[in-house]
């Protein structure tokens, strides 16, 4: 879905690592954190991280980026408890 978006391979495949990688703004980085502490089970939304995006973000666009991870999460879980195989929506690019 992303690609189709618009968004380049290569960020695609940087997600796993995007603490690390340069491919990413500010922006994007914040929004990675917070899908982070709302995913990882050991993980928390911290006061100081929901300040940042408070900082960057209205009421209304915090609600939809929690609703939209949040539904991620819930997809993902369902599927996986399901045993529901990926769609094969996004395919990684090969190698030429």
């Amino acid at each position: 879905m992303g690609s189709t978006l618009g968004i380049a391979d290569e960020k695609l495949l940087a997600l796993l690592a995007w603490e690390s990688s340069t491919l990413f703004d500010e922006t994007e980085r914040l929004v990675l954190e917070y899908a982070d502490a709302m995913t990882i089970t050991d993980r928390d939304v911290s006061d100081e991280l929901f300040a940042r995006l408070r900082a960057r973000f209205d009421e209304d666009a915090i609600v939809e980026l929690t609703e939209i991870v949040a539904w991620e999460n819930a997809s993902s879980t369902f599927n996986r408890a399901l045993r529901v195989p990926s769609q094969g929506l996004w395919k990684r690019p090969t190698q030429e």
